[in-house]
């Protein structure tokens, strides 16, 4: 063995065979041995310290907390050990320091653009108010809840889109109903891409339903019953919604939009558009209008009202000779 592996001169150089092994000598393997423990030991104590975050964490409010206080602890660990290891490996030379520090910022910018990009909208995430674990937003084409927030990636639990107006992948689910699919969104999207945030300072949207009534029959009293079928199962969500429109409108410059339900009338050729508007929590919406349209479809039963449809008026017809062979 003493012929195999020496250790020669004054670094205590490693040699292998006789070759002197660049690098590697009793100084450089002490800092490696020292590096591993010190990685091991913060590793373990971050683990510990998320245990104890996530230990009380049952509610939806406390498990918030849970994950940011997570966040906050991945990032002092991670600080912490990029200082340690670097007092480790450069103590007492600033020269190596500088030099090290120059190529791997020149290896980040030219072969991690992406990865960078991504961990700078991870800060931005963190500053900002973009998003927050437990909001419904849409990114980079995937609409869904935030479930988690890595310093790369944000984790998605993705929803289902409506057939009418929305963009992207056709979806099996054609309403925002969860789809079971976990999707790992870029924290690049936030520079290149609209986020669309259901929740964070108004967790409720306007919804709209399109009713098709014939010419012929009572307008007013189908007006009057999409009217009280949308005040009925929304009445509740409209007082919920009026101080949290009030707060929007003193945080920001908005103009004020009405909670209540509304109908709004359209000309068509073959019968009027009626479109009722309201207001619907962030959660449910599908509950909701199924509601809605149970009870449009009683009332306007009961009033002797129908659903129009498209119809056809033939105006002409070409002659038509019919021979009959005995």
């Amino acid at each position: 063995m003493g012929n195999v592996i020496q250790i020669v001169g004054k670094e205590h150089a490693l040699q292998l065979f006789g070759v002197t092994l660049v690098g590697l000598n009793a100084g450089n393997c002490k800092r490696l041995l020292f590096s591993i423990v010190f990685v091991l030991l913060f590793a373990l104590l971050g683990r510990f310290l998320r245990w104890l975050a996530h230990r009380k964490a049952w509610d939806f409010a406390s498990k918030r907390v849970a994950f940011w206080t997570n966040q906050g602890i991945s990032i002092a660990i991670a600080l912490l050990m990029i200082v340690g290891l670097v007092s480790i490996w450069f103590s007492g030379n600033t020269g190596e320091l500088t030099t090290a520090i120059g190529l791997v910022t020149a290896g980040l910018a030219f072969a991690l653009q992406q990865v960078v990009t991504a961990f700078a909208g991870y800060l931005v995430i963190l500053r900002g108010k973009t998003f927050s674990v437990g909001d419904r937003i849409s990114m980079g084409g995937i609409r869904g809840d935030v479930i988690a927030l890595g310093f790369l990636q944000t984790m998605v639990m993705e929803m289902g889109q409506p057939a009418e107006g929305d963009q992207g992948d056709p979806m099996w689910v054609q309403a925002r109903q969860y789809t079971g699919r976990l999707v790992h969104v870029s924290n690049a999207n936030i520079f290149n891409q609209p986020v669309f945030n259901f929740t964070r300072e108004f967790p409720f949207i306007w919804e709209e339903m399109r009713i098709p009534v014939s010419y012929k029959d009572d307008r007013q009293r189908a007006e009057q019953i999409l009217l009280e079928a949308a005040r009925k199962h929304t009445i509740k969500i409209s007082d919920m919604s009026e101080p949290a429109l009030r707060a929007l409108e003193t945080r920001y410059l908005l103009k004020r939009s009405e909670v209540e339900p509304q109908i709004y009338w359209r000309l068509t050729d073959n019968w009027i558009e009626m479109t009722v508007r309201f207001i619907v929590p962030d959660s449910g919406i599908r509950t909701v209008k199924s509601a809605i349209s149970r009870e449009i479809i009683t009332e306007l039963d009961r009033a002797g009202i129908g659903i129009a449809s498209g119809t056809y008026e033939l105006v002409g017809m070409p002659p038509l000779k019919v021979q009959i062979e005995a």
